[in-house]
């Protein structure tokens, strides 16, 4: 078709209008691109040269705050103090030596600090910080500050660090924290991240080990820029952790320096329990020692001057330590007997000063004898002859079952460091673990709580305190987390007749208040909170037939190491109990002469909350009461802390 002159004006006038929107639309398109350009380069600049080529982004975990552990009273146990501290990241240093070398040149390093960060260094990965000094003071941090250009990789922190006020009162109980090891990380299947921050602190033993995941927390992050020598350009970003729960424990403060004073001088623990509900007012094992020297970094010295103590400070003797109960097991006997229906609280046996077995005596304690002696009596003189016969006739497996239901020979279920289980054997035991046949000679030591027989403190502690209570309560050492309230647990009555667990207590109060009774010179003379208690001696060490026919040796004249053991169990009041102590005095010679005045003081103390008035004594007992309390290094009650504070 033959185009014409119009048509070709047309199309040109449709190509010119074309042009011009694609014209516009380059222009507008050049527009935004001066534009973004412009604000790169001028408004940003500075933004981007920070993250220029030779910069980088690094994401660096927050240590968590802690949680911290108060009393039941709400006095602070642990707590968090400022920490300054100086890590290095080896990639950033470029010769890690040479930049540390500088630093000692402005801040104390050992030789052996130093050594020992170089070494840390080449074991973690290269862009990980390493802790290299902590518990800098502020001057010294000034000073790195100050010298950053020339200690590449070098960065001064404040963070937090552990801190226990009561120093030696609860070294047993909280424990101590300590910088994460090799060791520990090799326990844990999946490690918290935050545990590869240097020096992260974690719980090592007792509450704080046991309640780590609690106490811990999580970890926050924060974004830093570094340029290419490593020097921290600033902070980009911040997302802080989570803080870890707060525990309150159902310990008292003050009774628990109460009982570490009164048991100063001595190798020996002390248990006080609430038989109400389980809860653990004190547990004191002496002698302690300090646990911020561990946090702190413990020195060779004063380690190896704990390791040398023959009375083991180390030692939570309370729950680690395993004692035969000598004749504080005298009413585990007895209510398997009179369960078992082998004899009644009535019935009487002779005791001559020895029982006879295949020629073979088993000697009392009173070498002339008791004469007749029933339930009461026995526990009142602890004839040991009475409890010969009684093994004898009810067999050890019916013991070690009391035992048991009583809460001997089970680990308690305690956020405590190496918790024993003890020992309450049967035939069975004897034949898997000594190779031999249980003998009737054995049911007769066990009979008087020696031989093969073995309990912790705590043990004791809640075996008298179901006596007393007629329940199985079961200990608790934590009352809350965060603010929620853990369970008591075992308050179902126990399932022994009311009637023989009462005559076993009317024995334990004659112990104390009866005429001839054991611990007559330990009881209580304040109305209303008469106590009810056992004495208990426990050989450590067999007396032969020849040194008994010679005359058996005093525990004065023995070297220390080879004294019995004193132990004493007690409640109060006797007819509403609201404590149970259990106390043991490893080589105390006597448990009348040794543990039971411990336990009186330590049983009013719980009694009172507060130091036992002297009318609570026997008046000629006073004046030696007052200067032995004066003489005592205890602490004034200290006031609830406030709130959540972390410093």
């Amino acid at each position: 078709m033959r185009r014409t002159p119009a048509d070709t004006e047309k199309s040109a006038k449709r190509i010119t209008r074309r042009g011009l929107l694609l014209g516009t639309a380059q222009l507008a398109l050049a527009g935004v691109l001066v534009g973004r350009m412009r604000y790169m380069q001028v408004d940003q600049a500075d933004e981007y040269r920070m993250l220029a080529d030779e910069n980088r982004i690094n994401i660096r975990l927050i240590p968590p705050v802690r949680g911290l552990v108060y009393d039941r009273k709400g006095v602070l146990l642990a707590g968090n103090e400022q920490n300054y501290s100086i890590v290095m990241v080896r990639e950033d240093a470029g010769d890690p030596e040479e930049i540390l070398t500088r630093l000692q040149k402005l801040v104390w390093i050992s030789e052996e600090d130093k050594q020992k960060a170089l070494d840390e260094m080449m074991r973690r990965s290269p862009f990980v910080p390493v802790t290299v000094a902590e518990r800098v003071a502020w001057e010294d941090i000034s000073k790195v500050a100050v010298n950053a250009p020339a200690l590449p990789g070098v960065t001064p922190e404040v963070g937090l660090s552990r801190v226990y006020p009561l120093d030696s009162d609860f070294a047993h109980v909280v424990g101590y924290v300590g910088p994460v090891s090799d060791y520990d990380l090799s326990k844990i299947e999946d490690p918290d991240p935050v545990l590869q921050i240097p020096r992260f602190q974690i719980g090592k033993t007792g509450v704080e080990n046991k309640h780590e995941e609690d106490l811990r927390g999580e970890a926050g992050t924060r974004r830093i820029e570094v340029n290419a020598v490593g020097r921290v350009m600033r902070e980009i970003d911040r997302e802080e952790g989570i803080p870890g729960a707060n525990l309150q424990l159902t310990v008292n403060h003050a009774l628990q320096n109460f009982s570490e004073a009164r048991l100063a001088g001595e190798s020996a623990a002390a248990v006080v329990m609430d038989p109400r509900n389980g809860d653990i007012l004190a547990i004191a094992s002496a002698p302690s020692y300090d646990p911020n020297k561990f946090v702190r970094g413990i020195s060779s010295r004063d380690y190896n001057a704990l390791l040398e103590d023959p009375y083991r400070p180390l030692a939570n003797k309370t729950a680690q330590g395993t004692y035969p109960p000598g004749s504080t097991f005298k009413m585990v006997v007895a209510l398997a007997a009179l369960e078992a229906g082998v004899i009644d609280d009535k019935e009487t046996v002779t005791c001559r000063g020895y029982k006879e077995v295949s020629g073979r005596r088993f000697h009392c304690w009173s070498r002339g004898g008791h004469g007749r002696v029933d339930l009461v009596r026995s526990l009142k003189e602890s004839c040991d002859v009475y409890y010969y016969e009684l093994a004898e006739r009810v067999g050890i497996e019916a013991i070690s079952a009391m035992a048991r239901k009583l809460g001997l020979g089970i680990r308690p279920d305690v956020p405590l460091s190496g918790v024993a289980e003890g020992l309450m054997p049967t035939k069975d035991w004897k034949r898997e673990v000594r190779g031999g046949d249980w003998m009737i000679g054995d049911s007769l030591n066990a009979g008087i709580g020696q031989g093969f027989v073995l309990a912790s403190p705590l043990q004791l502690a809640i075996m008298t305190a179901r006596i007393a209570s007629g329940t199985a309560i079961e200990p608790r050492l934590v009352r809350s987390i965060d603010g929620v309230e853990q369970p008591v647990r075992g308050t179902d009555v126990l399932d022994i007749d009311p009637s023989h667990l009462a005559a076993v207590r009317l024995g334990m109060y004659e112990v104390v208040n009866g005429t001839r009774g054991t611990a007559g010179r330990s009881r209580i003379v304040a109305d209303g909170i008469r106590m009810a208690g056992k004495t208990g001696t426990s050989q450590v060490r067999n007396i032969t037939a020849a040194e008994r026919a010679a005359g058996v040796t005093r525990n004065e004249d023995l070297p220390w190491n080879r004294r019995d053991h004193a132990l004493f169990v007690s409640f109060a009041p006797h007819d509403a109990p609201e404590v149970a102590v259990s106390v043991v005095v490893e080589h105390g010679m006597g448990g009348s002469l040794a543990a039971a005045p411990i336990a009186r003081d330590i049983m009013l103390a719980a009694l009172y909350d507060d130091i036992p008035p002297l009318d609570a004594y026997p008046s000629p007992q006073r004046g030696t009461i007052r200067s032995q309390f004066e003489m005592m290094n205890l602490r004034e009650p200290l006031a609830p802390s406030q709130g959540r504070s972390r410093a």
